[in-house]
């Protein structure tokens, strides 16, 4: 699994936001305090890449009691964010469209998973996710976490479809 990242961000536009919480909503089935992906900033559809982000702030629901007094971003947080980034370009992009819009995408597993780096709030997460596989029932991606230009953290999810 590569260590650096999937696309250098400098040569995209970070302040753009293509798709936000309401366009989310069409996609995903986590809400609220669970929908841990907050926008998408780029989409290559040729090429299978898409990029979103997470705001990691100080007053989040875990930041209190997930290591008083150093609050980091849970691992398993980081895992949901880009398993919903590879979710959401997979409902929105490559699902079969013979499949009912009531289709449940869901969570498949994990593979591969390395944590390089630490995410404390304040900061924006980016989350990398690369289509590697897709058939009418599961799809796979490559998915990267990015904190001030360091890949904090890695793995393949596997989707399902329900």
């Amino acid at each position: 699994m590569a260590s650096t990242a999937l696309i250098d961000l400098q040569t995209i536009d970070l302040t753009q936001v293509l798709v936000g919480p309401r366009e989310l909503d069409a996609y995903l089935q986590q809400v609220g305090r669970f929908r841990m992906l907050e926008g998408v900033l780029y989409e290559d559809l040729e090429s299978g890449l898409v990029v979103g982000y997470r705001d990691i702030r100080a007053d989040d629901w875990w930041a209190k009691d997930h290591v008083p007094g150093r609050p980091l971003f849970p691992g398993a947080l980081q895992i949901e964010a880009a398993a919903q980034l590879a979710s959401y370009d997979f409902a929105a992009h490559r699902l079969d469209e013979a499949l009912s819009k009531d289709t449940f995408v869901g969570f498949g597993g994990v593979e591969k998973a390395r944590f390089r780096g630490s995410v404390e709030p304040e900061c924006r997460l980016y989350l990398l996710s690369k289509l590697l596989k897709a058939s009418r029932r599961m799809f796979r991606y490559q998915t990267q976490a990015i904190v001030n230009h360091q890949v904090v953290f890695e793995a393949e999810i596997l989707g399902v479809i329900f």
